[in-house]
């Protein structure tokens, strides 16, 4: 057990802030592109990238393996974030933009699952 904290925190110590680092330069540019979309765009990118690895690694790594704990539990863990899309998608609702809220919340689910599929296929 403490094997696999050690590498779920591991895989931590670098999803989080690359996370931050890559949210935060797709902001700026979504910022100066589409301001409306500046904050959801970089959890969006993120959340599907995060789909897209995990989609590969279930391909190559197995459930079981210290792998999936150091890249998949603590990695992609830390590194994508459902708690960030849930609380920015009931702002936008929280302010009646519904068109903007469900194309978040359809984007989010169709891309993050795609990019799991897509991650999964590439993995072969």
């Amino acid at each position: 057990m403490i094997q696999s904290l050690g590498l779920v925190a591991l895989g931590a110590l670098f999803g989080g802030p690359a996370r931050l680092l890559l949210s935060s330069v797709i902001a700026k540019i979504a910022d100066e592109r589409f301001p409306s979309w500046s904050v959801i765009g970089g959890t969006l990118v993120v959340n599907v990238l995060g789909c897209t690895a995990i989609g590969a690694l279930a391909r190559i790594v197995h459930n079981d393996s210290p792998y999936w704990l150091l890249l998949a539990t603590g990695g992609l863990g830390s590194f994508t974030t459902v708690s960030s899309f849930a609380a920015q998608a009931h702002a936008l609702l929280r302010e009646a933009a519904f068109g903007r809220a469900f194309a978040y919340i359809g984007a989010s689910l169709i891309f993050g699952i795609g990019g799991a599929a897509l991650g999964y296929g590439w993995a072969q």
